[in-house]
């Protein structure tokens, strides 16, 4: 019979998740989660088979946490500047996390294009939230996504790193000036594009 577990997965988790948001990955060690119990490491791995599985486990928690600050952007009137705003806001109030879902080393670099959609999990709903509204095609509105995302992880990146400082005010103004342009741009050459291009562009 298997020895009885001295703290549930979700215990252990949340201790993981607290330890993670403090240090980083690297700091969720068996030794520094038993301390965190006031225990010692033995009774973790009667519930986890390995540190492996806490880490696996531990990034699924902080991507919960990260897409409860999108569902949060997508309820705003303006969901598509809620979202660039949550993704900021996420940056600023959890910079470990955010460094562990958006800025670690990829094993295999590829384009924005195919790099964004793998990402972020809820690229379809965000990418739906800009193109309704603005009456965009899907290429422009995933043109118009792309360009957003990049300005905006620079943000985000920054304030994650501390590199630099915004106040939410200064980051809503600054991507909503890139957007408006951005917009501009994209309805302008729509007008100027022959009918017969209109046409292959929205197939």
């Amino acid at each position: 019979m298997p020895p009885r577990a001295k703290f549930t997965r979700e215990e252990i988790l949340k201790a993981a998740l607290s330890i993670l948001q403090e240090q980083g990955l690297e700091g969720v060690t068996a030794r520094e989660l038993g301390a965190r119990l006031n225990s010692s490491p033995r009774p973790i791995f009667t519930v986890f088979e390995s540190m492996d599985e806490v880490h696996r486990e531990v990034k699924d928690a902080a991507k919960e946490r990260y897409r409860q600050y999108v569902k949060e952007g997508l309820s705003k009137p303006m969901a598509f500047r809620g979202v660039g705003m949550a993704y900021v806001r996420f940056a600023s109030r959890e910079p470990r996390l955010f460094q562990l879902l958006f800025m670690t080393e990829q094993a295999k670099p590829d384009s924005v294009d195919h790099t964004l959609p793998v990402v972020e999990e809820s690229y379809e709903e965000i990418l739906h939230s800009v193109q309704e509204p603005y009456g965009l095609s899907l290429e422009d509105a995933k043109g118009l996504y792309r360009h957003l995302w990049v300005y905006t992880h620079g943000i985000a990146a920054m304030c994650a790193t501390k590199a630099a400082r915004f106040t939410e005010q200064e980051a809503e103004e600054m991507m909503t000036e890139v957007f408006v342009s951005l917009l501009a741009r994209i309805k302008a050459s729509s007008k100027d594009m022959p009918a017969g291009n209109k046409e292959e562009t929205a197939l």
